[in-house]
């Protein structure tokens, strides 16, 4: 396995009863692999709305998934990604409090609200090469990511 994904284990499931549906690129030349909704949901003006995928990625080391709202969902729905855009490192994989679940919260910018249909796709997820300095230092000497979003450099 290089790079690629799956579904997160049944204990970290937040939408047990839905199938969930793996991302994939709409076409060969796609460079984005699109994530898709597991709710219908309204999103309100100035309202936020996070999507648990129940999707996790794995990836090479010197890897790094990049999260990206769909041209769709901006232009069309006025919803923007809650954190600009999502990082998704290769240590996010199967840690210990959601196995690597992808969140995509989104927020309306807009003046009407937004609709979010079960299946419609959402978000697309990036593969890119991570580089690091010349010395590849980093702080916290020897932290190992123990849990999911916002869980090194705690």
């Amino acid at each position: 396995m290089i790079r690629g994904f799956q579904e997160v284990s049944e204990d970290f499931k937040v939408h047990k009863e839905l199938e969930t549906k793996l991302p994939y690129k709409g076409s060969k030349a796609s460079a984005g692999y699109d994530f898709y909704s597991k709710k219908e949901v309204v999103i309100y003006p100035e309202e936020k709305f996070r999507f648990y995928t129940d999707v996790k990625a794995y990836m090479l080391d010197d890897e790094v998934l990049e999260i990206y709202p769909r041209s769709s969902i901006g232009i069309k729905k006025n919803l923007i990604l809650s954190n600009t855009v999502g990082i998704i490192d290769a240590d996010y994989y199967g840690n210990k409090d959601n196995d690597g679940n992808i969140i995509i919260e989104f927020k309306n910018i807009g003046a009407m609200p937004s609709k979010i249909e079960i299946g419609e796709r959402i978000a697309q997820g990036v593969f890119k090469k991570k580089l690091d300095a010349d010395d590849g230092a980093y702080s916290g000497g020897g932290i190992v990511r123990n849990g999911g979003v916002g869980s090194t450099g705690k």
